[in-house]
């Protein structure tokens, strides 16, 4: 079993998905929208680290996001949940090697991610907002935010995971 969250400085890269978040690169956005970087790190993570890992490292990160934002939708369940999720494609499946696998996954993790976020936001009694105004800026950040992630992902979690695979086989 990877044991990635034992080295400290593995974990430690979880810090750059708030700070990329924040900083928000205008060079990798689509129509004024950026990457889900949460999605982007949590994705090989779980990959390789299986889904007990995979589901604390998407609640701890959920919560790191969450913190960065006022508001009343939350991150963590949705997080969690790929978190899990992929963690037990990567322990049950085949392993996930090819660039399609990666920007397919990660696209999913994406709309799933703003989905889950646009039903907190459309709940009556979520802070106000209009049905209407939530649906289509949703939608355009869904599906803006599902692109760009897609198209990142190869290159991305295909570094991470050869990086963590590397230091799982070393360190075994």
């Amino acid at each position: 079993m990877a044991r990635l969250y034992s080295q400290l400085w593995c974990g430690a890269t979880g810090l750059a998905v708030p700070l990329l978040t924040l900083a928000s690169p205008g060079l990798l956005t689509v129509a004024g929208v950026g990457p889900s970087w949460a999605v982007l790190w949590l994705l090989p993570w779980a990959l390789v680290d299986g889904p007990r890992s995979g589901a604390v490292a998407g609640l701890a990160l959920g919560m790191a996001l969450d913190g960065l934002q006022l508001g009343g939708a939350s991150q963590i369940p949705a997080l969690a949940l790929l978190g899990w999720w992929w963690g037990r494609l990567g322990r049950n499946g085949p392993p996930v090697e090819r660039s399609f696998s990666l920007g397919l996954l990660a696209a999913l993790g994406s709309l799933l991610l703003g989905a889950s976020l646009l039903l907190q936001l459309g709940l009556p009694g979520s802070g106000g907002w209009s049905g209407e105004v939530v649906l289509l800026s949703g939608l355009h950040t869904l599906l803006a935010q599902g692109l760009i992630t897609a198209l990142l992902a190869p290159l991305v979690c295909s570094l991470q995971l050869l990086f963590w695979r590397q230091q799982v086989s070393l360190r075994n």
